[in-house]
């Protein structure tokens, strides 16, 4: 229930994001219409499943999650992308995106989306401080974001450590 929530809100953040660099829209334009599939590899079957991470790229160059069954290509062949990301370690897969940190994917598929879509992995980044300054104004935003930073490093540090500990643990048992 929470899931389809969960990736309409992903969705609205990476649109926030590409809309905030031209070049990032400008990229992904030759390929409206293109479906993008993101795998969590390797996802812990104690969790409740991922939903579906399907897009279909707009004619603005944005994305539109395809819902909770996900869409197939479309009926005129246009190039379908799958990117895996290893999910089998989802504490330090949170920490690595908390400090800015890109996860390491496989992309299979037509070759010049694959090849936009790592320069967007590669180059893109949440500008959380001008966001911040937007809402809020300079001077509040001035306080937020050191403490936003230190609120997450912090859970960075315990992300990573809990990805520690179920890592010996995993190597405990097997």
């Amino acid at each position: 229930m929470l899931a389809p929530a969960l990736a309409e809100r992903l969705t609205l953040l990476l649109n926030h994001v590409l809309a905030a660099e031209a070049v990032a829209t400008e990229r992904l334009l030759p390929h409206r219409g293109a479906t993008l599939q993101l795998t969590l590899e390797g996802w812990p079957s104690l969790l409740p499943p991922p939903p579906v991470l399907s897009w279909r790229i707009t004619p603005a160059g944005l994305l539109q999650w395809n819902g909770a069954e996900g869409l197939a290509p479309a009926a005129d062949g246009v190039a379908r992308l799958q990117v895996s990301v290893d999910a089998s370690n989802p504490a330090l897969l949170v920490a690595q995106a908390l400090g800015g940190q890109p996860p390491a994917v496989r992309i299979d598929g037509d070759a010049a989306l694959a090849g936009d879509v790592n320069w967007l992995l590669q180059n893109l980044r949440w500008d959380v401080a001008a966001d911040l300054e937007r809402l809020f104004g300079p001077q509040v935003a001035g306080v937020l974001h050191p403490v936003g930073r230190t609120l997450a490093q912090g859970l960075r540090t315990a992300l990573q450590g809990l990805s520690t500990l179920g890592e010996s643990l995993r190597a405990r048992r097997g």
